[in-house]
This record gives C-alpha cells, sequence and structure tokens, in this order.
C-alpha cells in the first residue's frame, strides 16, 4: 500500500467529505468505517441541498461513498481498535493488519453503546469503565470482567492482562464474534439480567448464577467517540471532542470532524466539517513535509 497521508475512521458525510477535498488537492488518503453509522437509520433525509425528492439516509451514504471511490479513494469496511504508536507518525492497528499515517482524523459521530441492565447507570464511574487504556491501572489485581462480544471487547480484554489476571470476558448472551482470537481467556455467554454493588461494583448476576467482580469493563461493538479519545489522550468536554479553529485536537496529527466534535447534528454541518478541516490538514501535512 502507497503511504498514507491521512487515515479518515468514519464512512459518513464528514469523513467522506474530507477524503473526497484531500484526494483533490493530491493527498492520499485511506477510509475506515464499521458501518454506516446513525445516519444509516434515517428512513428518509429531505432537508439537504440538491435533493429534489426525498431519498434514506442509507442511499444518501452509499451516493457519498460511490462518488469517492470514482476518484480512486480506497474506503475499508474495517475496524480501528487502537493507535500503538504516535511518536513521528501514526501505527493505526485494524482489526487484521496495522497501517502507517501521517494524520488520523476521527469521524466517529455521536454514540455511545449502553447497557439496559439494572444497576448499569447506577455504577458508571463507580466500578464500570469504557477505557482498559484510561482505567486499567487502577484496577491491578482486582477481580475484573469485560462485557462484550465482538474484536473491541477481545482488544480490551487483552490490554486488560497487564493489569489482571482474574478476567472474564461476558458476552451477554451473545454470540462470540471474534475475526482473530489468538487470546487465552475465560468467556461466560450468560445473559446479564443486574449490576449489584453499594458504593462500588460488587456483582454480576445472571439468569444463572451470581459473579464477584471488582471493576467492569463495557467494550460493546466498537469504541465510540469519547472511548477511543480517551485511550489516545485527546481532550474532552461536555462529551465531545476538543478542536482547535483547524479541527485538530490536542494531539499533533490527530484531527476531528462531523458529530462528536458538537454542533448542529445535521448532515450539511458534518459535509462542511469535512471540507473546512482538510485546509488545516492539507497545511498541517506541508508544514511537516518542510521541516523535514
Amino acid at each position: 500500500m502507497p503511504k498514507i497521508e491521512c487515515l479518515i475512521i468514519g464512512k459518513g458525510p464528514a469523513g467522506i467529505s474530507l477524503a473526497i477535498y484531500l484526494k483533490r488537492a493530491g493527498f492520499n488518503c485511506l477510509v475506515i468505517g464499521k458501518d454506516y453509522g446513525a445516519l444509516a437509520e434515517a428512513e428518509t433525509v429531505a432537508n439537504y441541498y440538491g435533493l429534489p425528492e426525498p431519498i434514506s439516509g442509507e442511499e444518501l451514504i452509499e451516493r457519498g461513498i460511490l462518488q469517492a471511490q470514482n476518484l480512486g479513494i480506497e474506503i475499508r469496511t474495517d475496524e480501528v481498535l487502537n493507535i500503538v504508536d504516535m511518536v513521528t507518525h501514526f501505527e493505526v492497528k485494524l482489526l487484521d493488519q496495522v497501517v502507517s499515517a501521517k494524520t488520523v482524523v476521527m469521524a466517529l459521530g455521536k454514540k455511545r453503546e449502553r447497557l439496559k441492565i439494572k444497576g448499569f447507570e447506577e455504577f458508571i464511574g463507580k466500578g464500570i469503565s469504557f477505557c482498559a487504556t484510561c482505567d486499567g491501572f487502577f484496577y491491578r489485581g482486582k477481580k475484573l470482567a469485560v462485557i462484550g462480544s465482538r474484536d473491541y471487547a477481545l482488544s480490551e480484554y487483552e490490554e486488560l492482562t497487564s493489569f489482571s489476571q482474574d478476567l472474564t470476558l461476558f458476552t451477554n448472551g451473545e454470540v462470540a464474534e471474534f475475526r482473530n482470537n489468538n487470546v487465552e481467556l475465560k468467556l461466560n455467554n450468560e445473559k446479564i439480567i443486574e449490576i449489584k454493588g453499594d458504593v462500588r461494583v460488587k456483582e454480576i448476576l445472571t439468569e444463572r448464577t451470581s459473579y464477584s467482580v471488582e471493576g467492569i469493563f463495557v467494550a460493546l461493538k466498537s469504541a465510540g467517540p469519547l472511548e477511543f479519545a480517551k485511550k489516545l489522550g485527546v481532550l474532552t468536554e461536555n462529551n465531545f471532542l476538543v478542536v482547535n479553529q483547524d479541527y485538530m485536537t490536542n494531539i499533533k496529527g490527530i484531527f476531528a470532524i462531523g458529530d462528536c466534535i458538537g454542533g448542529l447534528p445535521q448532515i450539511a454541518k458534518a459535509v462542511a466539517d469535512g471540507a473546512i478541516a482538510s485546509k488545516g490538514i492539507i497545511n498541517y501535512l506541508k508544514t511537516k513535509e518542510n521541516k523535514k
């Protein structure tokens, strides 16, 4: 693969618009997305410029993707699990490989999977965490549970083995779907009924029995914008990622656009973010190149 100048995480309107602007300016980019995000759930879109007749959110996304592909932009259905190196460039861990990029853009939308389990909301921050990188250190030697059934949960489990050997992965009644599983793990497929404790988490109740725990790490499907940002040390405020006028976060070379940075939750705003951010990213790449 040619050297990637910009890795864009998210193939919604913000990410695809950015990719189009970068490609037309002569920069190589790769777009990674696991799915179409919240827009795909929209039955009709009727307030976006240039649509004389309403179309579905899914069709609008697919039109944008086709437009980008016709320009030669590579768009992959994949998942970013982590960024493992951020020194001179970014080594980005995907499901099956690690790719290198000069810049990374988070166009992750605004969504966090939550558990509809009794006691879940009560113990967030009191033994329930969403980030192994952020909080694993505080649970050294503790009895831990990871809740999830996809590769993201497996990645969090693997990271937590550095802090504890007493780990159980609960799929909450779902079938475990791991692309590559090279990790020895303790797996529990029982449906979770309740999370209990007093000041902090102490117990997971399933349909069959109960399990004592001292910490629970939630990793449903893929990492949401906040969880992923915290992994990297990106600043957040009021549940949104913080960016400057160029859409760059506090980490040089990492940018964010779209719903994950707040503002009007509309397609028009997401597309505008992609267009405007392209100028900041291009200037950053040119400056970086000139400093060599």
